[in-house]
């Protein structure tokens, strides 16, 4: 098995699959997921509920694997998964979290990237675009 850290930023052979190649769909999976982020991403805070940051990185796992931020969505997993055990401590909560904002600015940091490619194509595969 891999490290969380080893695995892909932004699967644009994912991405690519789930659009069908059609650069302007993958851009608008890319938006939702931008949103997504900036709704959810603000829970991401030790400081609140453990069930409202576990919920949190539930929701941005799913938008994750939507456009293929394998790594974002491991983190989010793990954090999710720590959230809804009862038991995380405060410490536990904060590194958990603090790997999910890392992955989630890295994550929205190739998706503008990749939305930039889209804008001046009209479609993608995935031997055109790079992964990050």
């Amino acid at each position: 098995m891999s490290k969380t850290s080893d695995l892909p930023v932004l699967d644009l052979n994912h991405l690519s699959k789930m659009t069908m190649g059609d650069a302007g769909l993958a851009a608008e999976v890319i938006a939702i997921f931008q949103e997504q982020a900036a709704m959810w991403g603000r829970l991401l805070s030790a400081k609140e509920p453990a069930p409202t940051w576990a919920d949190a990185a539930h929701t941005l796992k799913g938008s994750a694997l939507g456009i293929g931020a394998i790594r974002l969505a491991r983190y989010c997993e793990r954090a999710e998964t720590l959230g809804r055990s009862g038991t995380a401590t405060p410490v536990q909560a904060a590194v958990a979290l603090d790997d999910v904002r890392a992955a989630l600015g890295e994550a929205l940091e190739a998706a503008a990237a990749a939305a930039h490619k889209f804008a001046v194509s009209s479609d993608f595969s995935a031997s055109k675009a790079s992964n990050s």
